[in-house]
């Protein structure tokens, strides 16, 4: 095999950011390699490379697919031979707590695995995918990059998973790794309808009556792999920098959805103990009859904080200007409603 001087590594393309990530470098002419897992599906890669060129199978074409496994330490040496650049966006993301112990290990050992192997393999740079989930929570004030991490109030595994992930990456920093990490919040954006921000516009479509009184940030998903990409090819080392665009009330984020997709707004706001009761039930059903929560503990107790994040950082630093939510969520919702007359979704 001939390996070129320049060579990006993208993990996790296959996911919702990963996939974004390839149509823009393979756009751009990068030469890329994508570490996939055996049996993975990237039919759904190319499907999104559809939503937004004409040419979607000459540049799904150019992406050089390697298979291998985060927790193969092997796998990933061969796959970053000749590489000079890695895009790290592969992890679990669940709120389930039947996946919390296997969350937790494969995000954090395959992260740690991968920064081993970009450390012998001398690396010019390393980005991370992390998560607003791995900052401190604090409700009723703006959480930044500076918000430490606090055990008592990070109670959800996946939060947890991000949070040890981000350590491996600044302990390979500090043994000479350059790296940049980004903290994305709810990332929106098309792709597999059945997971991440897809199961929303899913959700939606069956109609939603409820709405919680908490609220998060969200952010375009083509602002995720924008952003990745300026600080990757920059000469900031080192930082992280947390990539949202809007913070907003989960009642106008989910109005936008089902607005979005031709729905009934929902009108009735579901309270604390009321949502308390709910994930409890859920999980005594889902115990008789052997099926998974449909509403865990951790989903019903972030639906009533109301999360407020920072975007200052990455938009000083890089003078960047992102794309509203309303947009996004119109822009997803006629790709949902494509997809949903052509049968794919």
């Amino acid at each position: 095999m001939i390996y070129f001087y320049f060579m990006i590594l993208v993990t996790g393309g296959t996911g919702l950011v990963g996939s974004h990530l390839l149509f823009d470098l393979v756009k751009k002419n990068e030469r890329v390699r994508a570490l996939r897992r055996k049996g993975s599906n990237t039919d759904e890669v190319r499907k999104i490379f559809s939503y937004y060129s004409d040419q979607a199978d000459e540049l799904f074409s150019k992406i050089e697919w390697k298979e291998g496994d985060l927790l193969d330490v092997f796998s990933l040496s061969e796959a970053m031979e000749g590489i000079t650049q890695v895009y790290h966006c592969a992890a679990i993301v669940s709120l389930n707590p039947k996946d919390g112990n296997k969350m937790i290990f494969n995000n954090v050992t395959g992260t740690a695995n991968m920064v081993n192997a970009a450390l012998e393999k001398k690396i010019q740079k390393f980005c991370h995918v992390s998560s607003v989930a791995a900052l401190g929570i604090e409700t009723g004030k703006e959480i930044s990059e500076e918000t430490h991490w606090n055990d008592k109030t990070n109670f959800s595994a996946y939060a947890i998973s991000k949070y040890l992930s981000e350590n491996e990456v600044w302990r390979a920093s500090q043994e000479g790794l350059p790296v940049v990490i980004v903290n994305p919040s709810v990332v929106i954006g098309p792709g597999n309808w059945k997971r991440s921000s897809g199961d929303i516009f899913k959700v939606a479509n069956k109609g939603m009556s409820w709405y919680s009184s908490g609220g998060i940030a969200y952010v375009d998903v083509r602002d995720v792999a924008k952003a990745m990409q300026l600080l990757t090819e920059s000469g900031i080392r080192n930082e992280r920098f947390i990539v949202s665009s809007e913070n907003m009330p989960y009642k106008k984020f989910i109005g936008l959805v089902c607005a979005g997709i031709g729905k009934p707004l929902p009108n009735k706001k579901a309270e604390s103990l009321m949502l308390e009761f709910v994930w409890r039930s859920d999980k005594i059903r889902s115990q008789l009859i052997g099926t998974r929560n449909l509403i865990t503990k951790e989903i019903a107790r972030y639906a009533t904080m109301d999360l407020s994040y920072s975007n200052k950082k990455i938009k000083n630093t890089l003078s960047f200007d992102f794309i509203p939510i309303a947009r996004s969520v119109s822009d997803t919702s006629t790709h949902f409603l494509s997809d949903k007359k052509a049968g794919l979704k």
